[in-house]
């Protein structure tokens, strides 16, 4: 029987629901990884103590990962951003070194990480700067999952961050990194995808890139001209639709409310985030710090949790 994938799981921010997540959950993640939890005993204990749980038996702590602080539930600090920055670059470190074969991110707060003076906006920002690589973020579920081609910038700059180059570079990284085995829906960017140059022509660069794309991989893999990888641009509006949705399991989508707002009408409570192309596997729950129910006994849904554990085991 094969030995258990060792995974660092980062804590995210300790005023939210991260360190509840791990505590309930590690019977059962620990029956499928050997998980290594990036927090001091000082930490957990303090966190144990505030959500009425008992600390599970085995579960792997790591000293000195920052300054402790005093958790103060649902409250965005400095204090916590520094801890939660921290616990990541540390899980980083432990992938970086292949002390462990993957990590698992829990919430961090972006404000929060701000107020530590930490100068990435999330966790892809940083993994892109830490290992000088174009990593792409995917978001989804087995079912389905969305890439995105620009992420976290103004919705007023996308059109003018589609070029054929970057796009084409995008969806060649996206290929050697996923190796999809049926055909990859592109979503165009305008109304109708354009309706042929009358709502937009972003679609004619979308198109052009899909084309290089996909004849560079036809050579590479030597299957001729036959074999498509990427769709034509799909119009946005019915790409999602039961009908289409049949065709695809990747989509990739030109800006980050495009692809994620019908994927989380869809399957909120199972997707996870992926970090694509780099040197080590990272996978992430696809939710927030959530500190409206943070330590108030409130039940959490795992399932995002335990799917990007899953996640790991599997890829």
């Amino acid at each position: 029987m094969p030995s258990r994938k060792k995974i660092a799981i980062s804590i995210g921010d300790l005023n939210g629901i991260g360190i509840q997540l791990a505590l309930e959950n590690h019977n059962q993640v620990s029956n499928i990884v050997e998980p290594i939890y990036c927090i001091d005993k000082k930490m957990l204990e303090q966190a144990a103590q505030k959500l009425n749980v008992a600390i599970p038996n085995h579960f792997k702590t790591i000293e000195h990962i920052a300054p402790t602080f005093t958790i103060k539930p649902g409250t965005v600090s400095k204090e916590s951003g520094t801890y939660a920055y921290a616990s990541f670059t540390k899980a980083v470190e432990l992938a970086r070194s292949c002390e462990v074969d993957a990590l698992c991110t829990l919430p961090i707060h972006k404000k929060a990480w701000e107020l530590a003076g930490v100068k990435y906006k999330g966790h892809t920002d940083a993994l892109r700067d830490y290992f000088d690589a174009k990593a792409i973020m995917m978001l989804g579920c087995e079912k389905m999952y969305v890439a995105l081609f620009t992420e976290h910038i103004p919705l007023k700059e996308v059109a003018s961050s589609i070029t054929e180059e970057n796009l084409t570079q995008f969806l060649l990284d996206f290929y050697k990194t996923v190796q999809p085995k049926s055909i990859v829906g592109i979503l165009g960017l305008n109304p109708h995808a354009g309706d042929n140059g009358v709502l937009g022509n972003e679609e004619d660069i979308i198109l052009k890139a899909i084309e290089k794309s996909n004849t560079l991989i036809n050579l590479q893999h030597k299957h001729g001209n036959t074999q498509q990888t990427y769709s034509t641009p799909l119009v946005p509006d019915v790409a999602f639709t039961p009908r289409v949705r049949e065709n695809y399991r990747y989509y990739i989508a030109m800006y980050h409310d495009q692809g994620l707002a019908p994927l989380k009408a869809l399957y909120f409570d199972e997707g996870i985030n992926v970090s694509l192309n780099l040197p080590i596997l990272r996978t992430s729950v696809d939710h927030g710090t959530a500190f409206d129910i943070a330590y108030t006994g409130v039940e959490l849904n795992s399932l995002s949790y335990i799917n990007a554990i899953k996640y790991i085991i599997n890829h």
